[in-house]
């Protein structure tokens, strides 16, 4: 049986949900097919032991685009935080920690110069996330055609630059060239604050401090800064109930949805998308496809390499997917207690990196495929602020951990991601010393295991490196940006596309609009 639609929609992700409900409300029939039980992919929420749930991949809401949650009208929808405007927090050893709040720096070894040197950082980080505002909100401007609307895009941009001021301007030139380590060196002497913020320029990627590009990454992470979040924010019920919410909005605008609906393939007529077929035979026909899922998945494996031009297959293949982030979700049958942290103190944001050699030394192990002796974490212990996520007095402890490589030397089996695991628990464990004796249960999720779970090309969250070769314009590669394809009636509006990953929503809001100006499926 064959059922017709103006747009089939691939993946029930945040960008997928935003893409199909905008279309809708312009009057488009569409469907949407999720592979998993649950929509909104990597913002999910995952019971991994009974009565303990976390936020399966995505932990933290900092970049949520506030229009789009206007717009879909998402607080009504469902949409509600625990906890907003969090501290993040470097711990130390011996209690003396830094904390970065929503208005300064604190730290009993945090000089005032440091903490100067810090409004001063920010400001300049403001300006130029302000500017990357004005380029992530529409989309990506070609630079080599005569196109009137990429035209106004870029004089728009310029005109911004220069509005910085020649100080700034020259400033942000420069810092697009190096690193976050450099930078770190200029402005802080405290090393603690400096291995926080530059951990916002690497957290996802596989880059260290060193790495070229990572000012770009940490600016990125910061768009929630424009966004109205002055900090990480907590959702109620954890990650999945963004994708409720979305879900709630899309059926309210007219989407269809199913899940437990895998792709099999994207059918092709006269090399134009028609629709897909799932993986059980059947055929939905459409006017147009849109792809949430990677640019690897959508073109790899459902358009499938035969159809492509050779050229396509090497950009495809070239596309870096790199993933180097793990997740570490341990049940607790209390709240553990960390070295010089009161009480309120632990439901912030709580990063082990003690400095920035210690990142990226833990970088260098990823590098060849192997597992740091010395990890970076990112913990959030959501119960804190949510009681949803565990039974009455129990908690629940999420942690991002870099490096984990996507393709371990030695191979992910049950021996190596135990012996993984039981490192990041004593490491936590240096800094929590009573945390061992209330675990209850504890899960390690690595890439590969990621990218079974959320259908992500080797696990990379963002879909593909967030690097100064694949952003804007170069995201994912030439020929493929714009949220067109190379193939006629194929679009894409996922984390591959411009602007990228996070929970921020701008890659599905500005395929639509693509989709909409293009006149596709009328």
């Amino acid at each position: 049986m064959t059922k017709s639609y103006d747009v089939v929609m691939v993946g029930g992700g945040h960008n997928g949900l935003i893409c199909a409900s905008y279309l809708a409300k312009a009057g488009r029939s569409v469907l949407v097919l999720e592979a998993n039980e649950k929509l909104g992919g990597g913002a999910s929420t995952r019971e991994f032991s009974p009565g303990f749930s976390v936020s399966g991949c995505a932990q933290w809401m900092y970049a949520l685009n506030p229009e789009i949650a206007k717009e879909l009208n998402l607080a009504s929808n469902g949409l509600q935080y625990a906890a907003r405007n969090l501290n993040s927090i470097a711990l130390a050893k011996d209690g003396k920690h830094v904390t970065i709040t929503p208005n300064g720096v604190e730290g009993a070894d945090v000089s005032a110069e440091d903490k100067a040197a810090y409004q001063e950082f920010r400001r300049k980080m403001g300006k130029y996330s302000k500017l990357l505002d004005k380029l992530f909100t529409v989309r990506p401007p070609k630079v080599i055609e005569n196109n009137l609307t990429d035209r106004l895009n870029l004089l728009k941009l310029g005109l911004g630059i220069k509005m910085l001021g020649k100080a700034d301007m020259y400033e942000l030139l420069r810092l697009g060239l190096i690193n976050m380590f450099d930078v770190m060196e200029e402005y802080f002497d405290n090393e603690l604050l400096q291995s926080l913020i530059s951990f916002d320029g690497v957290l996802g990627a596989h880059m260290g401090p060193r790495s070229p590009g990572t000012v770009y990454g940490y600016l990125y992470r910061h768009m929630g800064d424009v966004y109205g979040f002055n900090g990480p924010a907590l959702v109620k019920g954890g990650m999945g109930a963004v994708g409720e919410a979305l879900a709630n909005s899309a059926r309210a605008a007219g989407v269809e949805i199913r899940t437990a609906a895998r792709v099999k393939s994207i059918d092709l007529t006269d090399n134009r998308a028609t629709g897909v077929t799932l993986e059980g035979g059947e055929i939905i026909t459409a006017g147009i496809t849109v792809s949430n899922a990677d640019v690897k998945t959508t073109l790899n494996n459902l358009v499938g390499r035969p159809n492509l031009e050779t050229n396509t297959v090497r950009r495809v293949k070239n596309f870096r997917t790199r993933a180097s982030a793990a997740k570490l979700h341990i049940a607790l049958n209390g709240l553990p207690e960390f070295n010089g942290l009161a009480g309120d103190q632990v439901g912030g944001r709580l990063v082990i990196a003690p400095d920035m050699h210690h990142i990226e030394r833990a970088f260098n192990a990823a590098k060849y495929g192997e597992c740091s002796e010395a990890p970076v974490l990112d913990i959030s212990i959501a119960s804190v602020h949510d009681k949803s996520l565990a039974p009455e007095g129990q908690h629940v402890l999420s942690a991002i951990v870099q490096f984990a490589p996507g393709q371990l030397k030695a191979g992910w089996t049950d021996e190596s991601k135990q012996a993984f695991k039981q490192l990041l628990i004593d490491t936590i464990a240096e800094y929590a010393p009573g945390i061992k004796a209330k675990i209850v249960a504890s899960e390690l999720l690595t890439p590969a295991d990621l990218e079974v779970e959320y259908n992500m090309t080797d696990g990379h969250w963002h879909h593909g490196d967030i690097s100064l070769d694949q952003i804007i314009m170069m995201r994912p590669f030439p020929g493929s940006e714009q949220y067109g394809s190379p193939v006629d009636g194929l679009y894409l509006c996922g984390a591959s596309a411009h602007p990228g990953g996070n929970v921020m929503g701008l890659a599905g809001r500005n395929a639509a609009k693509e989709i909409i100006k293009r006149g596709d499926a009328a």
